[in-house]
């Protein structure tokens, strides 16, 4: 029962990225980025001090605060380009191309942390873009491929920002301390680009929309924890992916999304092959 708190997350995931589509009119994607990211960062920092008192502060540098500024490069990335993403693209689209994180993953796994694919795992690589190619159609002149690509690299980036989330787990880093800084990265960054593009001066009249884009976004992340820790973690990477059903749904209630029939192929196969990818990656972690 544990392992439905992952359901939880993707509701809360597809829900944020509701709120993002919605904010868009009037912020720009790195300025969302921000306010999601400060958001969470708030609700750490005040997490820690609660439970620890001022002294906790102390702990947040750790002994492996460069892995952990590396991961937050990477994950600001990703969380950049997948927002950005978001503001050029269906939902339903957007959210697909985000997670291929498993298949870039698998990818990366030799080279990163010198673990061996089996051929399943390369199969399920294959398969997946296979259901890109579908559902990207890089054949058709479409003037969106390029912001696929945008949310293909979101994709590659959140599979990296993993590899790293690995690297710090086998240091025993404690969860608390990797959102930290990802959190603390993300808004300095988000903020950085931000200034570069401006700001947008009235920020009351929507304050509800990034509220409630902080609140979808801690809870999703809090419910996915909550998931990872307590139920099966092979189910738990299959129940991710329901964040691609429930975005694909909001798509067609809120937005009347209508997308071709090889675009759904092609997300239906993109999804199949990530949730493969990601029992399989599971199931080897395991062993090693």
């Amino acid at each position: 029962m544990s392992s439905a708190w992952m359901l939880v997350a993707g509701l809360s995931f597809a829900l944020m990225g509701v709120w993002v589509k919605l904010a868009a009119h009037w912020f720009s994607s790195q300025e969302l980025v921000f306010y999601r990211s400060a958001f969470g960062l708030l609700l750490v920092l005040g997490g820690l001090v609660a439970h620890e008192g001022i002294d906790g502060l102390r702990g947040v540098l750790g002994p492996h605060l460069a892995l952990h500024l590396r991961r937050g490069i990477v994950g600001f990335a990703a969380l950049a380009t997948f927002f950005h993403s978001l503001t050029l693209l269906p939902m339903s689209v957007a959210i697909t191309l985000n997670y291929t994180s498993p298949l870039f993953l698998t990818l990366l796994l030799p080279f990163t942390l010198k673990e061996r694919l089996r051929p399943t795992q390369y199969a399920a690589v294959v398969l997946g873009f296979v259901g890109v190619a579908l559902l990207l159609r890089p054949w058709e002149s479409r003037g969106d491929l390029a912001a696929g690509l945008i949310g293909l690299a979101s994709g590659f980036l959140a599979g990296l920002a993993y590899v790293h989330v690995r690297a710090l787990g086998r240091l025993d880093e404690p969860e608390w301390r990797t959102v930290f800084w990802f959190a603390a990265v993300s808004s300095l960054g988000g903020a950085l680009f931000a200034s570069l593009e401006g700001w947008q001066p009235e920020v009351l009249p929507h304050a509800e929309l990034l509220l409630m884009l902080g609140l979808t976004a801690t809870l999703g992340q809090l419910a996915m924890t909550r998931a990872y820790r307590k139920g099966q973690t092979a189910m738990v990477a299959a129940f991710a992916f329901s964040t691609v059903v429930f975005g694909s749904l909001l798509d067609v209630l809120i937005w009347k999304e209508t997308l071709p029939a090889l675009a759904w192929a092609g997300i239906t196969v993109t999804v199949a092959a990530g949730v493969w990818a990601a029992i399989l990656n599971t199931r080897v972690e395991k062993t090693t």
